[in-house]
């Protein structure tokens, strides 16, 4: 799944090339994909881009009130052409879920991979009329999200810190690739509970997930989306690298996987040598 620093990158990308330029068409190929009716689709016909902003893990573009805003969930992706292709746009089986013409002839597909079908589109006079947006914690990276403002989002919440992370309702744009990366950085385990957090402790999470952040925003800035997935597979340390060697201690890196997900860490940096239970796992040994 892209998470913030891709999303930040292809936000940048997008805004480099669209604003200033015309919606000429949207053709839907995946009506699952499209979450609004009101305003429909061709309201943004003819409408001109002013911006490309981020919310989390959305895009939106805002043609003059029109917000055209997408979220690429876990498989989806964002194709770019100088010229778009001029085969018309059929609904059936193939990735392609909308595609967008711009008034010079170039635009941009929004695809998506696999059978589980989650990407969403939506067309609205304000983001916050779009529920993930309306619900989003505070932005990790803003200039003004401080150790303080950490601290207190932490205090009290009897929450496993790796869940915490990754609850866009609590922090923006954090996902399971990067709430592990983080963790590994920080040296804590992600079983770690926020509210049993010393001050020390909080406070070197905090510059951990700055930093991090920081880091993947800065590789990813200026790389076009084809160039995205892998740049971002090549800079993680533990997420995916599952009996690789801990580019820090040299432990083998472990996984926990869940029913619907895996996460990654390290024994030897963030849980004092401990192999976590694999709960899926277990159950299957019984």
């Amino acid at each position: 799944m892209p998470e913030l620093p891709e999303v930040q990158a292809l936000t940048a990308f997008l805004d480099e090339r669209v604003v200033g330029h015309a919606f000429a068409s949207l053709r839907v190929a995946a009506i699952s994909a499209l979450k609004t009716f009101d305003p429909p689709l061709p309201a943004l016909d003819g409408r001109t881009i002013e911006r490309v902003a981020r919310h989390g893990k959305f895009i939106d573009l805002d043609a003059g009130g029109v917000h055209l805003v997408f979220h690429l969930a876990r498989a989806g992706w964002l194709r770019w052409y100088d010229e778009l292709p001029a085969t018309p746009v059929k609904p059936g089986k193939s990735p392609l879920a909308l595609r967008v013409r711009l008034d010079d002839g170039s635009g941009f597909d929004l695809t998506e991979a696999g059978t589980k079908k989650s990407l969403a589109v939506s067309v609205v006079r304000d983001p916050a009329e779009v529920p993930g947006i309306a619900r989003l914690g505070p932005d990790p990276t803003a200039d003004d999200f401080t150790l303080a403002d950490f601290a207190a989002v932490l205090d009290g919440r009897r929450t496993q810190i790796k869940g915490l992370l990754r609850d866009q309702s609590v922090f923006a744009g954090i996902g399971n690739a990067y709430s592990d990366e983080i963790l590994h950085a920080a040296r804590m385990s992600p079983y770690a509970l926020a509210a049993k957090l010393t001050p020390e402790q909080v406070e070197h999470l905090y510059t951990a997930m700055r930093a991090t952040l920081a880091e993947a925003v800065a590789e990813a800035s200026g790389k076009p989306p084809a160039e995205l997935k892998d740049a971002k597979r090549r800079a993680l340390r533990v997420h995916g690298r599952t009996g690789q060697s801990c580019p820090v201690c040299g432990s083998t890196i472990r996984q926990v996987i869940f029913a619907d997900s895996t996460f990654q860490y390290c024994p030897g940096c963030q849980t004092g040598g401990k192999v976590l239970a694999d709960r899926v796992l277990s159950r299957l040994v019984k």
